[in-house]
This record gives structure tokens, sequence and C-alpha cells, in this order.
């Protein structure tokens, strides 16, 4: 009985529980929706104000937009009336031109009336004076023909009468007048010459150092001297054999002297001496196998030669083997002027001449530097330097501007371009500048005398003088003997007879000199 009261008592209190969660619940869920509900009525409060808001915008914007409608509809019409003036200012423009061009061609029409009318009277003058030139020509016709009635000449006949006796009266006013031009042109062109070249030479300035046909070797002691000799000079003649040198042995205390007109022969020879020198082994077979490794050393130097050559003066695209001929000019003399210093100097120098003239500087240093490479091969192949250069210029297929260079640079072929007279006025000018070639103060002396007597030989010279150290010949002739077409063939007979006697670097100049003198003492 106490369980199910208690139990009924459990239930009573579980019932009064949920009710009493029911009713907290639900109050809860009252006031939240009210809570709500109060929230979304001020949100659309605010929603309404700003519409209302919005349509006041609108409201302002229509307006604005009626004004400004009216505005742009103003503006319209002002551009539209503002057209119109300008349509019909350009209007009236147009129709005044209009105006104006048939004007003009009103005026043009009155013109070409006017040409053709002239026209027409120039043709008509045309016919009148064409047919007074016939009549003019037949009256001339018939006054020559009475002419040669009267004087018994022909018009033939009359003008070879008139010119001898012009040629006897005045031969001697136009000989004065033109050995005055001749003379005149001949200073101006000697003057720019001179110009031109003291230009380039003074731009240009080199060592001057000329070679000889003997190299000195000095030697430790003079006790190396019976080594080099060898016994019964076996070591001598096989250095000499190998060579192709002569070795001079005498009483100069530490030195010996290697002898021959080939330089590249002498600088092996040198080479070899001192490396043999330095090994202490002198025996033929020693000998023999340290020359051949000093001619090989001597060609790479060669090759290196010519590289430097070309390189110095910008030429580009030759071959090795033709470098290596260039660079034998090194090893080759004229007159103690070494050849290849010689060629590039004037390769320089004729660079300078070429800007100046307008000729083309590239064919100039070009010739100049391959002139003489014939030189290089004279010593080996038959004919003379030039014909020797001119092959080898066309084996290896150099231009043919360069090539006619080379023929012509001692005038052997005639001379056909403005390069190839550069390059034959700097080979003169760079052999014969002082102290560029060796000669004796002997043959000096004598070729100037001999000059002088070659001059002196001619009939009608009375004085005959050398000047700038051989370079030209003054001579002074009689005027009773000598005239003016004999002054000229003598000056050429001359310089032919100095060309066919004479050996001489450069060139000659033969200046003959004609003049009169006539003395009046006043009392």
């Amino acid at each position: 009985m106490d369980n199910i009261v208690s139990f009924y008592i459990i239930v009573f209190l579980a019932l009064l529980g949920g009710l009493f969660l029911g009713l907290l619940s639900g109050w809860f869920w009252f006031s939240k929706g009210k809570r709500m509900s109060s929230s979304l009525r001020a949100e659309i409060n605010t929603q309404e104000r700003e519409l209302q808001k919005l349509e006041g915008k609108i409201n302002e914007s229509e307006i604005r937009l009626k004004a400004a409608e009216a505005e742009a509809r103003a503006a319209a019409k002002e551009i539209v009336s503002e057209a119109k003036l300008r349509a019909s200012e350009l209007e009236s423009k147009v129709e005044k031109e209009q105006a104006r061009m048939e004007e003009k061609e009103r005026g043009l029409d009155q013109k070409v009336q006017e040409i053709e009318r002239q026209r027409s009277v120039l043709e008509t003058k045309q016919e009148e004076l064409k047919t007074m030139k016939d009549e003019l020509a037949e009256a001339s016709v018939k006054h020559r023909e009475a002419l040669e009635k009267v004087a018994k000449l022909t018009e033939e006949q009359a003008k070879e009468q008139l010119w001898e006796e012009m040629k006897i009266e005045y031969s001697q006013y136009f000989a004065n007048n033109i050995k005055q031009l001749k003379v005149g042109m001949e200073e101006e062109l000697e003057e720019k010459a001179k110009q031109l070249l003291s230009e380039a030479i003074q731009r240009y300035a080199s060592e001057v150092a000329t070679e000889s046909t003997s190299t000195i070797v000095q030697l430790p002691s003079d006790d190396v001297k019976g080594k080099i000799i060898g016994k019964e000079g076996r070591n001598i003649i096989a250095f000499e054999q190998a060579t192709g040198v002569d070795i001079i042995i005498d009483d100069t205390p530490g030195a010996v002297i290697i002898s021959g007109f080939d330089l590249a022969r002498r600088y092996v020879a040198k080479l070899a001496m001192d490396k043999l020198l330095k090994d202490g082994r002198i025996q033929p077979a020693r000998i023999e196998e340290v020359v051949e490794k000093m001619k090989e050393q001597v060609g790479k130097m060669m090759l290196e030669f010519g590289k430097r050559a070309t390189e110095e003066l910008g030429i580009t695209g030759f071959p090795q083997d033709l470098l290596k001929i260039i660079g034998r000019l090194r090893f080759r003399t004229s007159y103690g002027q070494n050849i290849l210093k010689h060629s590039v100097e004037m390769a320089n120098l004729g660079r300078m001449l070429a800007e100046e003239i307008g000729a083309d500087p590239r064919i100039v240093v070009e010739a100049c530097l391959l002139h003489d490479i014939g030189k290089a091969l004279d010593h080996e192949v038959a004919g003379t330097h030039v014909d020797i250069g001119v092959e080898i210029c066309k084996r290896f297929k150099i231009r043919p501007e360069v090539i006619h260079c080379v023929a012509s640079h001692h005038e052997d072929t005639p001379i056909e371009s403005p390069e190839a007279f550069i390059v034959a006025a700097v080979d003169a000018v760079s052999g014969a500048r002082p102290g560029a070639r060796r000669e004796s103060f002997e043959a000096y002396l004598k070729r100037l005398k001999d000059l002088e007597n070659i001059a002196k030989e001619f009939e009608g010279v009375k004085r005959a003088f050398a000047i700038s150290a051989g370079r030209e010949i003054r001579v002074y002739v009689d005027t009773n003997k000598i005239d003016d077409l004999k002054q000229a063939t003598m000056a050429k007979d001359i310089a032919k007879k100095i060309e066919d006697e004479l050996t001489y670097p450069g060139v000659i100049k033969v200046n003959v000199i004609r003049e009169r003198r006539i003395e009046e003492n006043a009392q």
C-alpha cells in the first residue's frame, strides 16, 4: 500500500514538473516572438524611409533630366542656326570662287589666242629668214667665186696662205703664251704635289734603318773559335755548306763575322751559331740538325712578320702562303733599305695621298704592300721582280686593279689609274728620302759628276748643275743655238740618256733653262 502511494506521489510530482516546464517554455517562446515582431517592424519602417528618400531622388532626377533636355534642345537649335549661317557663307564663297575661275578661264583663252597669233607671225618670219639665208648663202658663194677669180686662188689655197703668214708672224707670240701657260700649270701642279707629299710625310714618320751584308756573333771567349773551325776545318765547312753563308774568323777579339747577301740565310746562321755555342757540341751532324731547326723557326717568323704587316695596315683575306711570302720581304733589302718596312711605309703614305685626292685607299694600300713581292723570290725564279710579283698576285687571285699598280710601279706598264700613280710616287719618295738607302760617299759624288757630264755632252749646253742630292739636273743652254722646240727635244734626250747610262734610286728631274738677257748702259 505504501508502495502504491509512493508511486502515485511520484507520478503526481512528475506531472507537476512537466506542467511547470511546459509553462516555462511557452512563456519563453512567446516573449521571443514578441521581440522578433518588434525588430521586424523597425526594419520595415527603415525600408519605408529609404524608399521615400529614393522616390525623392527619382523626382529630383526627373526634374534635372527635363531641364537638361530643354538646354540640349536650345543648344541644338543654336548649332543648327550656326550651321545654316556657315553654309550660306560657304555658298557665297564658292560662288565668288567660281566667278573668279570663270574670269581666269576667259583671260587664259585670250592669252592662248594671242600666243597662237604670235606663233603664226613667228612662222611667217622664219620662212622669211630662211629665204634670206638661202639668198645670203647664194650671194656668198657668188662673192667667193668672184674673189677666187680676182685673186686667182681657191678657198683652200687662201686658207693655207693665210695660215702660213699667221704662223710666221705670230709663232713667237704663240710659243711664248704656250710656254707661260705650261710653266704656270707645271708650277701649280708641282706646288700641289709638294703640299700633298709634305703633308703625308709629316703625318707619317717611321724609323730609318739600313741593313748591311754582314752579321757579327759575339763569342764567350776566343777559345771557342777553334771549336767553330773544327779539325781540319770540318765544322766551319759543314756550317757554311748548311747555311750558304761565309764565316770570317779573324783577329777580332770575342767575335766572328757571318757574311752573305741573303739576310734570311744570315739570320738562320746567327741563330744556329748561338744555339751551337750554348750547347757546346759543335760537329757536322749537330750543325746540320740545328740549322734545319733554325730554318723551320725562321719560316714561322716569316709568317708572323706577314701577319703583323697586314694587321698594321688593316688588310684581311690574304692566304697564309701569301703572308709567308710577304714575311720573307723582312729578310730582303734594296740598297740597304729593308723591303718590308719600305712597303709598309709606302702603304701608310699612299693611304694618306689617296684620301686627299679621292682615290681608293684600299687598292693603294694592298698595291704598296705587294709592289715588291717579287723580290722575295727573285733569287730563286728567273725574271724581273715586277714580272715575278705580277705572277704571284695572279696565282693568289689578287684583284686586277692591284695587279695593275704592281705591274706599273716602275712604269714598265703604262699607268692607267690614279691609284697606280700614287703607288709609283710613294715608291720614289720612300726610296729617295735621305737616309732611307745606303750609298757610299764616293759613289754619290761620282754619280753627280756623271749626271752633269751627260748633260754637258749635248751641243748648245753652256752649264749643267746637279742639285737636290742628284734628284734634279739644271741645264742652261745658249739661246742663239737652241730655240723653243729644240729645248723640249733636248730635255727628253737628256732624260733618255740618263736612263740608259746611269743607275740611280728614285726619279731624276731634267730642267732645261733657256733665257735671253739684253743689257744696256744708261750714261
